[in-house]
């Protein structure tokens, strides 16, 4: 049995990493519900309101006004994931790499607490520490609370500066200062460092100068032109001056609608300094990825620099044409091209919006031409995954029909005035036993069609409560998606210990796997799909966007280009985006490769 689909995609996968918080004109408002652009791919945490002084008042920063233009430069056993502090015993901010993380390597994650936007410090903080995994384990806490010598157990140590002025330790400070460890810094709160220094320009090669507010939107790093969201402007970023080419270089570099040029991200010494918090207003070919990139070069300098592409074939369910599943799975298959399918075990249209009328509950044990057609593509190279029980929640629209893939499952939603998918709250009876009880009903329907139990899952529309994502880290090997955070959930970096709060919720996507701040080791998905037409504020996505964020991708060390393709759209497409990847020179894998590390 097929249908016609409500939209291209509804909500796809994107929009659970688009959490847009309400910006003004004046600055920021109370962040209230996250609305979401669903192709995007963005999340849209904002940059703290920032201070009118644009440079910093520290005897050590030169103002604008002394400035010259000298100064500038231009399937298997289920293995359930446990964190590591339940491990070795150690604190609750303590945690394990991803697998194939550096056993040697171990990166401190530090960051701001103080201040009417100290929320953000712990998000930006989460974001980082994310991407830290995939190289080492890491400790994650507030740089309030460093201690004297703490450096000293750790390889290298990232730095997020969100609150202008900041109180940091002098121990911190000074640690920094003498230590050879490879040190990545961000945003605000360099020139405290600077200011703590006698010779910090002899010592690095460079110095802080002022806050730049050019309409700076392109930066370019490793010969590749990266987007800077406009909205991140009005946020400035902090130039440096490099006083010493032989010790400090530009490592990125933004340049303006002028033609002129801002350090955006500097190096010198031990020392990498970003202009900028890259956590903020980010979209999928976004100057993010730049600080992915750094981030590994901190948590491990000898990252491999392997180039692997991955691919899913999504929303399968009862109701697909077995006759496209078919083809797709041949067509991978000629290509060499192992690839994941995101089945849906029962369908379930419970007001008949696709039938007329009449209510359907569909089983995929009930579809055998489905089944079949499965069947037929594990022997081609498939790995099915579990995508949600139902892909829909009750009997109401989520925010759209109802229906088995076009709904959120474990998030309520809804489209606003401005055709905005708002995010909501978990369901009103979200609970861990709820959520297993869910994905236990699904299992069994993959076993009742004949199929093994999936040992990965992936969450509808990318979108789950804190509660439903433990649930998931316990009952599966891993996730297959973005994920979805809410402020709250790490106080001092203890994540798990606090209330997530679901009025400050974000998103974030992954070019590499990592394991978060759930504890789940992460196969990321980064580069979209394939939509034909526009919906809810977004413009159609065609295998030329797809190429253009993997080109962009591809200033990531050891990243994955990971897309994902619905079997009712046509299948060129396909065949153009995976020519397009081999072309660039990535080799398509499976994903229990990548999960592997």
């Amino acid at each position: 049995m097929t249908r016609s689909r409500l939209k291209p995609s509804v909500v796809r996968s994107l929009l659970a990493s688009a959490a847009l918080v309400l910006t003004t004109a004046a600055g920021l408002t109370s962040p209230v519900q996250a609305q979401t652009a669903e192709h995007s791919g963005m999340s849209l945490l904002p940059a703290p309101p920032r201070s009118f002084v644009a440079a910093p008042s520290i005897k050590k920063i030169q103002t604008a006004s002394t400035l010259t233009a000298s100064t500038y430069t231009t399937s298997g056993p289920v293995q359930r994931n446990v964190s590591l502090s339940a491990l070795l015993g150690a604190p609750a901010n303590a945690f394990a790499g991803a697998p194939g993380a550096n056993a040697n390597q171990n990166t401190l994650v530090l960051y701001d607490s103080t201040g009417a936007w100290a929320w953000l410090g712990e998000a930006y903080a989460v974001m980082a520490a994310n991407l830290v995994s995939h190289g080492s384990k890491y400790t994650l806490h507030t740089a309030a609370t460093y201690t004297a010598g703490e450096l000293n157990n750790y390889t290298g140590l990232v730095y997020v500066g969100s609150t202008y002025d900041e109180p940091l330790p002098t121990a911190m400070l000074d640690d920094v200062l003498a230590t050879t460890k490879p040190v990545l810094w961000m945003n605000d709160n360099i020139w405290q460092l600077a200011a703590r220094s006698p010779n910090f320009g002899a010592q690095y090669g460079f110095t802080p100068m002022f806050f730049d507010f050019s309409n700076a939107v392109t930066v370019s790093y490793k010969g590749v032109a990266i987007q800077r969201n406009a909205l991140a402007v009005p946020s400035g970023l902090l130039q440096t001056a490099i006083v010493d080419p032989a010790k400090a270089t530009a490592v990125a570099v933004a340049t303006n609608d002028t033609g002129g040029t801002v350090n955006w991200a500097t190096k010198g010494a031990n020392l990498t300094y970003i202009g900028e918090i890259p956590f903020s207003y980010i979209g999928m070919n976004d100057r993010y990825l730049i600080a992915a990139d750094l981030i590994g070069k901190v948590s491990n300098p000898s990252m491999p620099a392997r180039k692997r592409a991955l691919v899913r074939i999504e929303d399968v369910n009862a109701t697909d044409d077995p006759a496209a599943l078919r083809a797709i799975a041949d067509y991978l298959f000629s290509k060499g091209v192992p690839f994941t399918v995101a089945v849906i075990p029962y369908y379930l249209d419970p007001k008949g919006y696709y039938s007329n009328g009449v209510p359907q509950a569909i089983h995929l044990s009930q579809a055998r031409n489905v089944v079949s057609a499965l069947k037929y593509m594990q022997s081609k190279g498939g790995t099915i995954l579990m995508h949600g029980y139902t892909h829909q929640y009750s009997n109401v629209p989520n925010p759209y029909s109802g229906v088995s893939a076009d709904d959120f499952e474990f998030f309520r939603a809804h489209i606003n005035a401005d055709n905005y998918v708002i995010y909501d709250t978990p369901p009103a009876e979200d609970s861990a036993l709820w959520t297993q009880g869910r994905i236990v009903k699904g299992l069994m329907d993959f076993a009742a069609a004949g199929f093994l139990a999936p040992t990965i899952f992936e969450p509808p529309h990318y979108a789950a409560s804190a509660t439903d994502y433990k649930v998931i880290n316990s009952m599966f090997s891993a996730r297959y998606d973005r994920g979805l955070y809410a402020g709250g959930w790490c106080p001092n970096g203890a994540c798990g210990t606090g209330t997530p709060d679901y009025t400050r919720i974000y998103g974030q996507f992954f070019p590499y796997l990592v394991r978060d701040i759930y504890g789940s080791v992460v196969i990321g998905e980064q580069l979209g799909n394939v939509e034909t037409e526009a919906f809810n504020n977004n413009p159609p996505r065609l295998p030329a966007d797809i190429l253009a964020s993997a080109n962009a991708n591809t200033v990531v060390q050891d990243s994955v280009q990971s897309f994902f393709f619905h079997p009712y759209v046509n299948i060129n497409y396909l065949k153009q985006i995976v020519q397009g990847l081999q072309g660039m020179g990535y080799t398509f894998v499976p994903a229990n490769t990548v999960k592997q590390g």
